[in-house]
């Protein structure tokens, strides 16, 4: 019965399967710019670009409708712009870059957000800002698919780079005076155009949810890239499984669902993760006291 449970929505029903392949798709390739912006310590730079891309996805709404291509080359530049002029005003100015981006994302939302009010409805907004991640049709399924692949091929090609600039950004500036900079950019490139990929499946508010919760709990388990890499993404694609599921049996929203048991694993591996985890932290200090 547990068997038919789990299982039958995606046998039955067709709009289940192409929800379940786009989260999948999106496992691969979300997880690693999130695994990325915590070894910067730029976890909220994440929640800061998802909300920057709004006014953009508002505005390709406005000129095209529903048009996912639209939507999704503004939201791209509207992110791009924001991260760079983000970058740009903290380099010129004694600004830290957290505090740039939470002034120009804030506005961005406020922008977003107001745009579609005064020509959308209330079904538009709640669309852009929460997603429809079970009207995903054909052309959204490639549209995630093309993104998943440029970003794995990228991250192929910059992976060395990427890492030396998150672990030893001092040698790589010793040796390429402006290859920080650079590297930076074509970072927050993928990082935004990921944040596109996921609007249209969990909207503007939950896509970093996705993005940032697995890193975050594999980080309580592991210590090594590759394997935070590859617990990451088992981790978004079991929260993306299990919140369909979820969602599909109790009628609740599905992208909601799915950030919801994402934030379940997290509250898990902040207790018993076995690097990080309270519990594990608490059980070793208490073996040290007892020893010394």
């Amino acid at each position: 019965m547990f068997y038919h449970t789990i299982i039958d929505p995606f046998i039955q029903f067709g709009f289940m399967r192409r929800a379940l392949v786009a989260c999948l798709a999106l496992s691969l390739s979300i997880t690693v710019p999130g695994v990325f912006l915590l070894l910067r310590r730029m976890s909220l730079a994440g929640d800061a670009l998802s909300h920057a891309i709004l006014p953009g996805v508002s505005i390709g709404y406005l000129m095209y409708g529903m048009s996912l291509v639209a939507m999704g080359f503004g939201g791209f530049i509207a992110g791009l712009l924001v991260a760079l002029a983000s970058g740009w005003v903290s380099n010129l100015t004694p600004l830290r870059e957290d505090a740039s981006f939470a002034g120009f994302y804030l506005g961005s939302l406020a922008l977003g957000v107001t745009l579609v009010s005064l020509h959308g409805s209330s079904v538009d907004l709640l669309h852009m800002l929460f997603g429809s991640i079970l009207a995903v049709d054909k052309q959204a399924l490639f549209f995630v698919g093309y993104i998943a692949s440029f970003t794995l091929l990228c991250i192929a090609l910059l992976y060395r780079l990427l890492v030396m600039e998150a672990f030893d950004k001092a040698f790589l500036t010793v040796n390429a005076r402006r290859a920080p900079g650079i590297i930076n950019a074509l970072f927050m490139t993928l990082v935004v155009l990921n944040l596109v990929a996921g609007f249209q499946i969990l909207g503007t508010l939950m896509t970093v949810g996705l993005m940032m919760l697995p890193a975050i709990s594999a980080r309580c388990w592991v210590n090594r890239l590759p394997a935070l890499l590859t617990v990451s993404a088992i981790l978004t694609a079991l929260s993306a499984f299990i919140g369909l599921v979820f969602s599909f049996h109790a009628g609740i929203p599905a992208g909601p669902a799915i950030v919801l048991t994402a934030a379940l694993f997290f509250m898990v591996s902040i207790l018993f993760g076995a690097h990080n985890g309270l519990i594990p932290v608490f059980g070793k200090r208490t073996t040290q006291k007892e020893t010394s």
